[in-house]
């Protein structure tokens, strides 16, 4: 799950103290960071969150965690077995972001809190099991969006129920990429690439002259996080178009046809400024949807595309 125990800021982390009687740099390795695991969002109308991800998306509501003092904590609709969209009813205000965080997988959440700890940034100072029974831990990103890194354990919730609960219903059956706003590119780039070892390879903009995305592949796998730039005041409704998740189709024409059977109503397909075919999406809460084919059809703008496959 998410949210296990404690959240620390890493934000004016890079002022690089190192705490918690974190191991020497030299003395710890980063654990691979394979991939997206989940994107985490808040609803004030569960009912229609559920119609959205589950009846035109078609992602099975697998399972749910309640809160230990009693009700409902969360809802998970299940991408893959390794991917999940989590589902918070804990939206207070229409001006509060929807987002609640962020998580990528690794295969080991201790040395990787060690890692971190070893470069400076502000972490927990153990890793517990979560209710789920996987082990993780969240920081905070410069911005202060909450930045989770879990590992799959044997007998947790997900680890149960691998191979379960993946209709033929499901839109797209991976996350590519998450996006976050991003304000300072450089403190970003430090925790991103300097420390964590992911890897920009695109960057574009509305106009070739101007960088409004960059794109950071994790470095041992194929997602990728979106840092979306020159995004300032933002309302709720820009708010979510930034905040998005997407998911990967082979063709956003068919996955158009498909949704328009269910009886949704959608803009209609583009091509993008990366050459790509999309569909953009938006959930009750206007978190956006971005259906994306994997390959560009079109020369992408700005910058050559160097990809890992």
């Amino acid at each position: 799950m998410s949210r296990v125990t404690l959240i620390l800021p890493v934000a004016a982390m890079l002022a690089l103290s190192t705490s918690h009687g974190s191991p020497q740099a030299s003395s710890v390795a980063r654990p691979p960071i394979v991939g997206v695991a989940h994107i985490g969002l808040k609803t004030n109308d569960l009912a229609a969150a559920r119609k959205f991800y589950g009846e035109y998306l078609g992602y099975d509501e697998s399972f749910t965690l309640n809160k230990p003092s009693g009700g409902l904590m969360l809802t998970y609709f299940k991408v893959n077995d390794h991917q999940y969209i989590e589902v918070f009813p804990e939206l207070k205000t229409e001006t509060e972001d929807r987002l609640s965080h962020i998580a990528f997988e690794t295969t080991n959440a201790a040395q990787l809190r060690d890692y971190l700890a070893s470069k400076g940034v502000k972490v927990p100072g153990t890793v517990k099991p979560g209710l789920d029974g996987n082990v993780s831990f969240m920081i905070q990103d410069p911005d202060g969006h909450n930045v989770e890194f879990v590992q799959y354990m044997p007998g947790s919730l997900h680890t149960r129920n691998f191979g379960k609960f993946m209709p033929l219903t499901r839109i797209s059956e991976r996350i590519i990429h998450v996006g976050v706003t991003v304000q300072d590119r450089a403190a970003y780039d430090r925790l991103y690439k300097d420390i964590l070892g992911f890897r920009e390879f695109w960057h574009g903009g509305m106009k070739d002259d101007r960088t409004d995305w960059v794109d950071m592949q994790v470095p041992d796998g194929t997602d990728w996080l979106e840092y979306m730039l020159n995004v300032h005041n933002p309302s709720p409704r820009t708010l979510g178009v930034m905040h998005h998740l997407a998911l990967g189709v082979p063709s956003v024409a068919r996955s158009h046809e498909r949704l328009i059977a269910r009886g949704m109503k959608t803009e209609e397909p583009k091509v993008g400024r990366d050459g790509k075919w999309q569909l953009n999406l938006y959930d009750p809460d206007l978190t956006r949807a971005e259906l994306m084919e994997p390959n560009p059809v079109q020369t992408p703008c700005c910058s050559p595309m160097f990809f890992n496959k």
